[in-house]
């Protein structure tokens, strides 16, 4: 056999179900605490701890089910959540997209269960490993994955369950979980950022900021977002200076 193969395959081991759990952890604390608030807020929203539970099963999106848990207790129809949460989850789309090139040996099936279960924080912790040339498997994603989509369940229905005793998370500062999670996540890929791609990356930061002001004035700022990044990562590629 082929020692580059061998070499390969030696490498492909190192990342498997396994590592990619391990690599799962430091972003568990996250979950949890997210998770948790989004329970306490479903069950104040009117939520049984059913619907909570199969809501983060199917939905699998923590800023989608806050946004839905707020519209359900603000009494908007069922086409209008349907429709918001597709928006908000639109992101996904281009998450996905970023990763796909890393997992094109793979089949049709096993890209579709990567990507359906890609978060902000998995993609945050795979594009940290890609950034720095380190090989990602199917194996290892799927670890990552599915230790993070089990976390996540288990934690909404824990917090709907305990959402009985504790009915407002700001008293914790749960409400701020979401935000400390997306700071870590961008500390971590600054770290990983080369000086001569630092403005670059300043420079589309800006764009990002400019259009999400333009487009909240006549926009929701939910939309406002899938368009001033689609339109920022067009700008990204068309500006990059490495190619």
């Amino acid at each position: 056999m082929d020692s580059s193969k061998i070499y390969l395959e030696k490498e492909e081991d190192s990342f498997s179900f396994s590592d990619g759990v391990k690599d799962c952890i430091p972003t568990l604390l996250g979950y949890i605490s997210i998770g948790l608030a989004m329970g306490v807020v479903g069950v104040s929203s009117g939520l049984s701890i059913a619907a909570v539970f199969f809501m983060s099963l199917l939905v699998y999106a923590g800023s989608a089910q806050f946004i839905i848990c707020a519209m359900i207790a603000a009494g908007s129809p069922i086409g209008a959540i349907v429709l918001t949460t597709f928006i908000v989850n639109l992101r996904h789309l281009l998450l996905s997209s970023a990763l796909a090139p890393k997992f094109t040996q793979y089949s049709l099936l096993k890209n579709i269960g990567i990507g359906s279960l890609v978060t902000d924080e998995s993609f945050g912790v795979a594009i940290t490993k890609v950034a720095k040339n380190i090989p990602i498997t199917d194996r290892w994603m799927n670890g990552l994955n599915i230790t993070a989509y089990t976390v996540w369940i288990i934690s909404c229905s824990v917090g709907a369950y305990a959402g009985r005793w504790f009915p407002d998370p700001e008293i914790f500062g749960l409400d701020y979980a979401l935000t400390a999670m997306f700071i870590a996540l961008l500390i971590l890929q600054l770290q990983t950022i080369q000086r001569s791609k630092l403005k670059h990356y300043l420079f589309l930061i800006a764009v990002m900021v400019l259009l999400m002001v333009l487009l909240s004035a006549v926009m929701s700022s939910s939309l406002a977002v899938i368009v001033a990044t689609i339109i920022t990562a067009t700008v990204g590629v068309v500006t990059n200076y490495d190619n």
